[in-house]
């Protein structure tokens, strides 16, 4: 069926501007429609705006009817292949924005029997400069979850271990050197705690994509939509995603300033950092088994080597740090575009959404993967765990806090005095050495 803009073909219903943008912008990685919640929360974003358009006399009703019906179609799923579009595309979204534009405004079109026009009707009362980056928000705080639902479950993974080895002890080390002892329970709950503090982190710097800039239209002033529409946008958008959606209370600032963006990437770095600290370390206890620290053991999930029999490699924890060198990555492509926004208007979004959908992907995926694979089957059963923890200074530091730092030191050294100079020591039996 034909509107007043362009003709589908076939089962096609995206039209002029959908084939420019995918005819200018080569795909090299994600397209929009590969991006499905995108594509869902874009379809909510032009619904709650047919609605509010009807109420402010904007839309009749038998077009918000077929609009709205239309957008209820996309978001369950039903035209999958209608957003050919590359994620990442100049121009701050316009093509994504006309991708749906069309789609819906086709399909309206066939649901109805009358004319819809793309722009006229579908996107009345908008631009791409307020509905992408509100799709963009109601997007990101829903692909967030699974980070922090990740990071959490990997903690708890933790707290299981604790208490299954909460009576084993193990030498400390401080600069890689013997120091005192501690117990497995000890070590496992720091993980535990580290990793809820930045999973914490991560949905705390989400919580500002709530305020959204719908009604903004170009540059903030709200040009082109009838007073109050932005409002009850908003709040069709929190009804339709039970999220605590509002309208921005400053809209030039929500539509010129992504910094909250850069606060989520950062918190994601932040994530990605601890939770590869912490598989570095369990990589380094587990190290030998004969020549290396040999404390404890990990699940040897795959061989380790095509020309040595029986070596086992640490993988999942080298995974969880690889995924991490690439978080930290695509922050820094959040931190570029967030500040190469010009004036009224950050035209950046399309690579910042790919970035964090990146960071959100790859902190979910190392965090399921470490507990499931590495730490539900770890044990402190290494074969130098014992022997390692003979070395512990336990007894010194008790005996420097009860008799003095000198006392302790004597007796440890065999020797009066210890030079901190570093022209002579004693080792311990007495023999001398100058380094």
């Amino acid at each position: 069926m034909t509107t007043d803009v362009h003709t589908t073909t076939g089962d096609r219903l995206y039209g002029p501007q959908t084939e420019l943008g995918v005819r200018n912008f080569p795909l090299r990685g994600r397209a929009f429609g590969d991006l499905v919640p995108f594509v869902r929360n874009y379809a909510l974003v032009k619904l709650a705006a047919a609605r509010a358009n009807h109420t402010h006399g904007v839309l009749d009703e038998v077009r918000r009817d077929a609009i709205v019906a239309a957008c209820q179609e996309i978001v369950d799923g039903v035209h999958p292949g209608q957003f050919p579009t590359p994620l990442v595309h100049g121009g701050g979204g316009t093509t994504a924005n006309m991708n749906v534009n069309e789609v819906v405004a086709a399909r309206a079109a066939q649901l109805a029997g009358v004319a819809v026009h793309p722009n006229d009707h579908v996107n009345a009362s908008q631009s791409t400069n307020d509905t992408y980056p509100t799709a963009m928000a109601l997007t990101l705080l829903e692909l967030v979850d699974a980070p922090v639902t990740a990071l959490r479950e990997l903690a708890a993974a933790f707290d299981r271990k604790a208490e299954e080895f909460d009576g084993v002890e193990h030498l400390g080390r401080t600069c890689l050197q013997d120091a005192v002892s501690l117990t497995a329970g000890d070590s496992h709950r720091g993980h535990a705690a580290a990793l809820r503090r930045v999973a914490d982190g991560l949905s705390e710097a989400a919580h500002a994509l709530h305020e959204v800039p719908i009604g903004g239209t170009a540059v903030g002033t709200g040009i082109g939509a009838p007073d109050g529409f932005a409002e009850q946008a908003a709040a069709e958008l929190a009804e339709l995603t039970g999220r605590p959606v509002a309208a921005a209370p400053n809209r030039f600032d929500a539509m010129s300033h992504m910094d909250p963006y850069a606060a989520i990437a950062a918190a994601g770095s932040r994530a990605a950092i601890t939770m590869a600290k912490i598989a570095a370390d369990i990589r380094l206890l587990s190290a030998g088994p004969q020549g290396g620290f040999g404390d404890l053991t990990i699940p040897a999930v795959q061989a380790g080597s095509s020309i040595m029999p029986t070596k086992v490699n640490p993988v999942i924890p080298e995974y969880v740090m690889q995924l991490g060198y690439r978080v930290r990555g695509q922050a820094l492509t959040v931190d570029c575009a967030v500040a190469d926004g010009e004036l009224e208007l950050n035209v950046m979004e399309p690579v910042v959404i790919d970035a964090l959908t990146t960071i959100f992907d790859d902190l979910t995926a190392a965090a399921e993967t470490f507990a499931r694979r590495c730490v539900d089957g770890l044990a402190w059963d290494g074969p130098h765990r014992e022997r390692n923890l003979a070395g512990a200074l336990d007894h010194w530091v008790e005996l420097s806090a009860a008799e003095g730092y000198e006392t302790a030191t004597t007796q440890l050294r065999g020797t009066a005095t210890t030079q901190l100079d570093g022209t002579a020591t004693t080792q311990p039996g007495g023999t001398a050495t100058t380094r």
